[in-house]
Formats: C-alpha cells, structure tokens, sequence
C-alpha cells in the first residue's frame, strides 16, 4: 500500500494566505486519529471517523448554533 498522506478535504475561510485552517482524511492513520483539524497556528486535533460524524450531526442539528452565536 502506498502512503500519500492525509488528503485535504476542506480549507476553512481560504480567503486569506494565513495558513487557514484545514479538515484532512489520513486513511494510513490509525481509526481514532484518522480525521485532523488544523488550525492556522500549527496546532491539530485528531479524532475517530465516528466522532467526526457525530460532530457534523450535531453541527445539522443546531446544537452548536448557540456557541456561534456567541463568538459572532
């Protein structure tokens, strides 16, 4: 099997030339640490597929509109 690397599925703002924060798949990674959110700050956070899933679930639900609304 021939590793590539985590592959970019989406740039966050790409407005910018910031380093803007990106959303990969990395299929070589182990299952919990498969899905990575970088930020434009070098820092990254690692989670399972399943946790991702559930993060996009409960984001469609509405459950993190409060917390949006917050930072807006």
């Amino acid at each position: 099997m021939h590793d590539t690397g985590p592959e970019p599925i989406a740039t966050f703002c790409g407005n910018c030339n910031c380093g803007c924060p990106q959303l990969f798949l990395d299929p070589a990674a182990p299952a919990e640490k498969r899905v990575r959110i970088t930020d434009d700050f070098g820092q990254q956070v690692q989670m399972s597929e399943d946790q991702f899933r559930d993060l996009v679930a409960q984001a469609k639900s509405g459950a993190l509109d409060d917390l949006a609304a917050l930072i807006a």
